[in-house]
């Protein structure tokens, strides 16, 4: 898909597409910069699904939500191709 996304010039898109993945990597990475610069943390558990769980959500739910958000986000990347 990287590629893909470097050969027809729209390497953002691959950002959108993947949306819940780009955020569960960077909730990991601001969780360890923040305890490591404050000794605080953002979410009571990371990636983000975790601290879903923690916070009372079924893990189906979760699960379901996630599908939703990345089915828009595919939505919405896909009809960027077609604006230029």
């Amino acid at each position: 898909m990287g590629a893909v996304a470097i050969f027809i010039k729209k390497e953002l898109l691959l950002v959108i597409v993947g949306g819940v993945f780009v955020w569960e990597a960077l909730s990991v990475i601001l969780q360890v910069a923040s305890f490591k610069l404050f000794k605080k943390r953002i979410f009571k558990m990371s990636p983000f699904h975790h601290h879903l769980q923690l916070l009372g959500w079924p893990e189906s739910k979760v699960t379901v939500r996630l599908w939703i958000i990345a089915f828009i986000l595919s939505i919405v990347g896909l009809s960027t191709l077609k604006i230029q």
